[in-house]
């Protein structure tokens, strides 16, 4: 049978940067509506599950995501890999893709291309984001087995933290293929991720000029608008970033 892959997306209401970040309307929908969307849109995603928090203010995150037919999931606050890998568990995913819901705007063929090329190779774990994709179009993808493995060998509050942490930091036991971009998708420096109000702005300001006449506008649509307006990457350029470690 052929394997079922879902596309995990975590997210919260209760966010330190920017709470509500997720629901904050663009184009007459929530923000995060654009990204569930554009997973759906995917030929190898079969189902498309939200795992948020079993917080109270996660309850109106559940009934939006509900209502546009994607599944939902509700685990623990602070072990984000426990949330995810029983995630996958509840909804018999075999291939997880996982991506974060503060990258609304993710290019869906390169999503697409990072499902590909873990069922094409003998591989524990595949990731587009890290060879200079700007930040936000990246993903992940692993079997259900592989993040089950992972997470029984640690209990490191990073790592729970951070869900693919402890499978990147041993490659020997989790061999894995790092996909770089193209030049025309290279521009490491730029974000847009929504971690700060300053990314809503640019993120809406990208959407709002391109969405409605291609609502799956890719990677090379967003620089070619950049490119076209410099002063928009002013906007987030200040934001630091989190990092895993």
């Amino acid at each position: 049978m052929k394997p079922k892959v879902g596309a995990i997306v975590e997210a919260r209401m209760t966010s330190s940067r920017l709470p509500g970040k997720h629901l904050l309307p663009v184009l007459g929908q929530p923000i995060i509506g654009h990204l569930i969307r554009r997973l759906q849109s995917i030929p190898s995603v079969d189902e498309v599950i939200v795992a948020m928090t079993v917080r109270p203010e996660d309850d109106v995150l559940e009934t939006y995501v509900s209502n546009i037919g994607a599944k939902v999931f509700r685990g623990d606050g602070e072990d984000v890999m426990g949330r995810v890998l029983n995630a996958a568990r509840k909804s018999h995913v075999d291939i997880i893709c996982e991506v974060t819901g503060d990258c609304p705007i993710i290019d869906v063929n390169l999503v697409a291309q990072v499902i590909d090329t873990y069922i094409s190779n003998d591989a524990s774990y595949v990731n587009n984001g890290k060879l200079g994709l700007p930040d936000g179009m990246g993903c992940q993808v692993f079997s259900t087995k592989t993040l089950k493995k992972s997470a029984s060998m640690t209990r490191e509050p990073l790592d729970r933290e951070h869900v693919t942490l402890h499978i990147k930091r041993n490659p020997a036991l989790f061999p894995a293929i790092y996909i770089p971009p193209l030049k025309s998708h290279f521009w490491p420096e730029l974000a847009v991720t929504l971690d700060e109000a300053d990314d809503y702005r640019l993120i809406k300001s990208i959407i709002e000029s391109i969405g409605e006449q291609n609502p799956y506008f890719n990677c090379v649509d967003v620089i070619n608008l950049l490119h076209e307006h410099p002063d928009w990457i002013e906007i987030n350029r200040h934001v630091k970033r989190k990092g895993e470690t």
